[in-house]
C-alpha cells in the first residue's frame, strides 16, 4: 500500500506538471485594468516623435498589427524599406507610420535624407494622389502637419543643421530622388535680400514672457536680410535696421507624390512666404494657413541688435549713437516695411533705455488678431542725456518728414491717425509733439527775436526747432507711461541730478548751439542758467522738479482732435496718492484731461507689466474702431488653433 501510494503520488505530480505546462502554453495574458491619472493617459495617447522621441500611438499600433515593432527596433532602416516596398494606393496607415518613423530614424541616425523622407510621406498623407484627404479631427493631421513642417526644415538644413537652405536643387531621398524648383525673386523683401535662413524649432525664446506660433502648414523661420544692390528701395524701407529677422515660411508643394513614391523620382516646387505679406496659400482650392513664428524673430533680431549697449552709454554720450542709424539720420526706426492703410504705433522710450525696452508690447502687439495688421510699428531712437526740448524737437521732425516721405499725396489716411506712446522721460517728448507753446519755450531761452541775434543759419534752425512746437498734425492719440510731468522726485531728494548730468557728453551741436548764444546775447536767461549750472542744461536738469520747461509744458492743453491717456505705476497697496514707482511720484505722473488713468501696481518699468499691456491693447482696439473687451485684463488666443507657451 505505501509503494502504491508512493506511485500514485508520482503519477500525480507528473500529470500536474504536464497540465502546468499546457495551462501556460495555452494561457492569455492577464488582461485588466489599473487605475492611472487621466494625465498619465493623456500622455500615452497623444505622445509622438517629436515630443517624447517615440512612436505615437497609431504608428506603434500598426507596426504591432503587422508584428513587426521589434524589427523596427532592431535594424529601423531595413524596415523602413520594406514598408515602402509594400506601398499601395490610398495606404493611408502604412504611408503615416513611414512618416513618423522616418523622422525617428533620422533623429537617431543623423541621415538627413529621412527628413525629407518625412516631410514628403506626410505631404502624401495629408494630399494622397487619388482619395479623399484624412477628416480634419483625426489626430494624425496635426502630427502630420508637424512633421512635414520639421522635415523641410531639417531635410534642408546644412550638415550642422543651424541653417535652412532655400534654393532650387536635386536632393538624395532613401528611396529616390527629389527635384526641387526654386524662384530667386522670392528672397527679396522690401529692397532687402533674405540671406540667411533660421529655423525656428531649434530657437529658444529668453527674455519674453509669451512665445507665439501660429498653426499652419510649412516650415517656420527667421530670416537675415542685407542690402539688395538690384533693388530699389520702397519708401521707408530704408528705416529697417539690419539687425531685424524676417518671420518667413518656406513651403514645399509636391507634384502627385504617390506617384512619385512609386516611380522613386519626385517634383516639388519650394515657396517662400513672408509674415507681413502673406498668411495664408491656397492648396487643392482651399486655403490653408501659414505656419509663422514671430516671436523668436523678434526675440533673434533684438538679441543681435545694438539696443542694448546703447541703453547706458546713449545715455551717457550722443557719441554712441550707432552707424546703423545712418540709414535713419532722423532716428525714427521701423520694424516692417511701410503698408498703406496701417496707423503707425509710435514707441519712444526713457530716459538711459532703449527701445528694446518694448519688446513685450511689441511681441503681443504684433500677435493679436485684432491689432497686428492694423498698426505698424515705429520705434523713435535719442540720445537720453540730452535736453529734453532738443529730443522733442527731432522727434517732432522725425514724424513730419516721415509722414511727407511716405505719403506724399495724402492718399493713406491710416497715416494721420497716429498713436504715440512714451515711457517715462519718452513721456515728456509724446507730449510736446502734439502741443502748441506759444512763445513759452523761446521766453525761457531768450526774449530777443531770433532775427536779432544773427546766429549762422544752422544754431538757428536747431534752436527754432528746439523751442517752437505745434502739433505734429498726423497724431490723433497719445499715452503717457510712468511719465515725470513735473519732475522726478529723486532728482530732488535724493540729490543725485548734478552727478548725473556730470556723466552725460552733449551732442556737438548744442555744444555750438551754446557758444554761438553766449556770443550773441550774454545775458539771456538761458546763458545765466547755463553760468549756474556750468553748462548746458541735461534732461536730468530738465526733469528736476520745477524747471522753467516742465512748468511751461504742464500749463499746455491738447489740441482738439487729440486725445490722452494715462498709465502710472505706484508700489504697494492702498491709494496711489502719497505714492511712486521708485523713480516718478504719482503727483507727478497725474494729469488732468486725459480721457483715462490707470494705476498699476508696479516699478518704475512698468511698459513691461501684463497689466499696462493690456491698457494700452484696450487703447489701440479703441482706436482703432473696434469694441473693447469686457475686460482689458482678459487675453486672447492670437490665431485660432495657435500655441502660446510661458516663457521663464
Amino acid at each position: 500500500m505505501n509503494l502504491r501510494s508512493r506511485g500514485q503520488r508520482r503519477s500525480g505530480g507528473r500529470l500536474g506538471l504536464v497540465l502546468l505546462l499546457l495551462a501556460t502554453a495555452c494561457a492569455g495574458a492577464d488582461v485588466r485594468v489599473d487605475w492611472a491619472s487621466g494625465r498619465e493617459v493623456q500622455r500615452d495617447l497623444t505622445s509622438n516623435v517629436l515630443t517624447t522621441g517615440k512612436l505615437s500611438a497609431p504608428s506603434q499600433a500598426f507596426l504591432l498589427r503587422l508584428g513587426l515593432e521589434e524589427e523596427f527596433r532592431k535594424n529601423p532602416g531595413e524596415l523602413l524599406y520594406q514598408l515602402h516596398g509594400g506601398l499601395e494606393p490610398g495606404d493611408g496607415e502604412r504611408i503615416f507610420t513611414l512618416a513618423e518613423a522616418s523622422f525617428l530614424h533620422a533623429e537617431k541616425s543623423g541621415d538627413r535624407r529621412w527628413y525629407l523622407a518625412s516631410a514628403v510621406y506626410a505631404w502624401a498623407f495629408l494630399l494622397p494622389d487619388n482619395a479623399l484627404s484624412p477628416s480634419p479631427v483625426d489626430p494624425r493631421v496635426r502630427l502630420a502637419l508637424d512633421l512635414y513642417n520639421r522635415g523641410i526644415a531639417e531635410g534642408l538644413a546644412t550638415p550642422d543643421g543651424r541653417e535652412v537652405l532655400i534654393a532650387a536643387g536635386r536632393h538624395s531621398l532613401p528611396f529616390g530622388v527629389l527635384e526641387i524648383d526654386f524662384d530667386p525673386a522670392e528672397l527679396r523683401w522690401a529692397g532687402y535680400r533674405f540671406d540667411r535662413f533660421t529655423p525656428a524649432a531649434h530657437l529658444e525664446v529668453k527674455g519674453l514672457r509669451n512665445r507665439y506660433r501660429r498653426r499652419g502648414v510649412g516650415a517656420p523661420l527667421a530670416a537675415s536680410i542685407t542690402k539688395d544692390p538690384d533693388t530699389s528701395v520702397p519708401p521707408g524701407a530704408d528705416r529697417i535696421p539690419d539687425f531685424v529677422k524676417v518671420p518667413v515660411t518656406a513651403l514645399l508643394r509636391l507634384e502627385k507624390p504617390q506617384a512619385g513614391l512609386e516611380s522613386r523620382l519626385l517634383h516639388g516646387r519650394l515657396e517662400l512666404h513672408a509674415r507681413d505679406e502673406t498668411q495664408v496659400v491656397t492648396i487643392r482650392g482651399q486655403e490653408i494657413p501659414l505656419e509663422f513664428e514671430t516671436s523668436s524673430s523678434l526675440a533673434y533680431g533684438l538679441g543681435d541688435s545694438w539696443f542694448w549697449d546703447f541703453q547706458f552709454a546713449g545715455f551717457r554720450s550722443s557719441d554712441f549713437l550707432p552707424v546703423e542709424l545712418e540709414q535713419a539720420p532722423d532716428q525714427l526706426l521701423m520694424l516692417q516695411p511701410y503698408r498703406p492703410g496701417r496707423m503707425p504705433l509710435v514707441l519712444v522710450h526713457g530716459t538711459a533705455s532703449s527701445p528694446g525696452t518694448w519688446a513685450e508690447l511689441i511681441n503681443e502687439v504684433e500677435n493679436d488678431p485684432v491689432l497686428w495688421d492694423r498698426y505698424q510699428i515705429w520705434l523713435f531712437v535719442y540720445d537720453t542725456g540730452s535736453p529734453i526740448l532738443y529730443s522733442a524737437g527731432l522727434l517732432r521732425e522725425a514724424l513730419l518728414d516721415t509722414v511727407a516721405a511716405l505719403d506724399p499725396e495724402g492718399q493713406d489716411p491710416a497715416l494721420r491717425r497716429m498713436v504715440v506712446i512714451g515711457h517715462s522721460q519718452g513721456g515728456l517728448l509724446t507730449k510736446l509733439a502734439v502741443v502748441s507753446d506759444g512763445d513759452s519755450f523761446w521766453q525761457n531761452v531768450t526774449r530777443r527775436p531770433v532775427e536779432e541775434l544773427d546766429l549762422p543759419p544752422e544754431t538757428e534752425r536747431l534752436l527754432k526747432r528746439s523751442t517752437s512746437f505745434e502739433p505734429v498734425p498726423s497724431v490723433e492719440r497719445v499715452v503717457y507711461i510712468a511719465t515725470p510731468h513735473r519732475g522726478t522726485y529723486l532728482l530732488s531728494k535724493l540729490r543725485i541730478g548734478g552727478i548725473l548730468s556730470w556723466m552725460i557728453k552733449l551732442p556737438g551741436s548744442l555744444v555750438s548751439y551754446a557758444v554761438g548764444l553766449a556770443t550773441r546775447d550774454p545775458e539771456s536767461d538761458a546763458v545765466n542758467r547755463m553760468r549756474r549750472l556750468r553748462g548746458l542744461p541735461t534732461s536730468i536738469d530738465n526733469m528736476t522738479p520745477d524747471h522753467p520747461t516742465l512748468i511751461a509744458l504742464e500749463n499746455r492743453p491738447l489740441p482738439p482732435g487729440v486725445t490722452a491717456h494715462s498709465i502710472i505705476a505706484v508700489r504697494g497697496s492702498g491709494p496711489p496718492e502719497g505714492r511712486n514707482d521708485g523713480v516718478v511720484e504719482y503727483s507727478s505722473a497725474h494729469v488732468d484731461g486725459v480721457e483715462s488713468e490707470l494705476v498699476v501696481r508696479s516699478g518704475h518699468s512698468t511698459q513691461n507689466e501684463p497689466n499696462t499691456i493690456e491698457e494700452v491693447r484696450r487703447i489701440l482696439i479703441l482706436h482703432a474702431g473696434e469694441a473693447p473687451p469686457a475686460s482689458s485684463r482678459v487675453l486672447l488666443a492670437p490665431w485660432p488653433g495657435a500655441h502660446v507657451s510661458q516663457q521663464e
